[in-house]
């Protein structure tokens, strides 16, 4: 059977939260690994991560690419943590062709994979066998632009390729409140709901959050909402809603939603 006779790769949006999720055993880890164990492996994952965030849309193409440690202040056994995905160059040039009418660029060397998609592969797949590749964020695009870039990434689903989207629908660093583990501020729980109510009905209308009157508190940097986008526009194409399979808060002002495409 070809890969276009079986049923597509589900796609992914994950509320990462804490480097720290790493290492620790909690429910949004093992929502991770539980929902890998629903599906069958993929060729290949492309992660869309809120860590890579430049001026230009690019896809990593590179031998063995380098764990990148963007971070600090955190203990030592997190920045011990290795995650050696096998190659991956041969796959980028079939999301070059999947994002054909986007210019999408080949980054060989600058780039590897960040925390924002190995802090949540280390408990999807956690022996590194599966090849790994990533895709910047354009700082310079508006948001139906990641959006319609999303819905073309929706053929790669049909091509045995797993799509995650890797970042906080809630995510403001500047109002965290370290007593506060698993608790939301009212507004960070309003914005989260509206978020929910888009994303579980009409995917494709998401650019509307960013009209949200508790958008610019939500999301004073857009970095973290927008691979959510992405999926949506994959859910937009498909023409499925997305599901929710985790949800949660920490810290006051970060959200911990996963949101599923199947």
């Amino acid at each position: 059977m070809s890969s276009l006779d079986r049923e597509p790769l589900p796609a992914v949006f994950v509320g990462h939260g804490s480097p720290m999720n790493t290492l620790d055993d909690n429910r949004y880890t093992r929502s991770w690994c539980d929902f890998a164990a629903t599906f069958r492996r993929p060729r290949a994952v492309v992660a869309v991560s809120a860590h890579w965030y430049i001026g230009a849309t690019a896809i990593t193409a590179m031998d063995r690419p380098k764990t990148i440690h963007d971070f600090y202040g955190f203990p030592p056994e997190l920045f011990a943590v290795d995650y050696p995905a096998p190659d991956s160059a041969a796959v980028a040039g079939e999301v070059i062709d999947a994002l054909a009418g986007f210019w999408v660029g080949r980054d060989v060397d600058s780039w590897g994979i960040d925390h924002g998609t190995w802090s949540v592969l280390v408990h999807m797949y956690p022996e590194a066998d599966v090849p790994v590749l990533q895709l910047s964020i354009d700082a310079t695009k508006d948001s139906e632009y990641h959006v319609n870039l999303g819905r073309a990434l929706e053929s790669l689903r049909h091509r045995e390729i797993l799509v995650v989207g890797s970042g906080n629908i809630v995510h403001n660093l500047g109002l965290i409140d370290w007593e506060n583990h698993e608790g939301g501020y009212d507004w960070a729980r309003e914005f989260n709901q509206a978020a929910h109510d888009v994303l579980t009905t009409d995917p494709g209308a998401v650019t509307r959050l960013v009209e949200h009157p508790e958008y610019r508190r939500a999301v004073p940097t857009p970095e973290h909402l927008l691979p959510g986008f992405y999926v949506a526009g994959m859910a937009a194409a498909a023409g499925r809603p997305l599901e929710r399979i985790v949800d949660g808060y920490a810290f006051g002002s970060l959200s911990m939603d996963t949101y599923v495409l199947r």
